[in-house]
């Protein structure tokens, strides 16, 4: 995914959250969230062997695991 398809997907995820009465602090704070999830993850795949401080039942894979609804 280049760099504006990933600022772009990172927008509509504001959209949504904005859409759903979140503030625009509460969005952010959630968008932070998974991106801190998704680069743990990313960091655990690339060293496999290094421990991960985040429980399996919250983490990336997990998450990524559920629908939206």
């Amino acid at each position: 995914m280049t760099g504006n398809g990933i600022v772009q997907k990172l927008w509509n995820y504001c959209n949504i959250l904005r859409d759903d009465g979140l503030s625009y602090q509460d969005y952010i704070e959630q968008l932070t969230f998974l991106l801190f999830l998704k680069m743990a993850d990313e960091r655990q795949k690339q060293q496999p062997v290094e421990a991960t401080l985040i429980p399996r039942a919250l983490d990336w894979q997990s998450l990524s695991c559920r629908s939206g609804n």
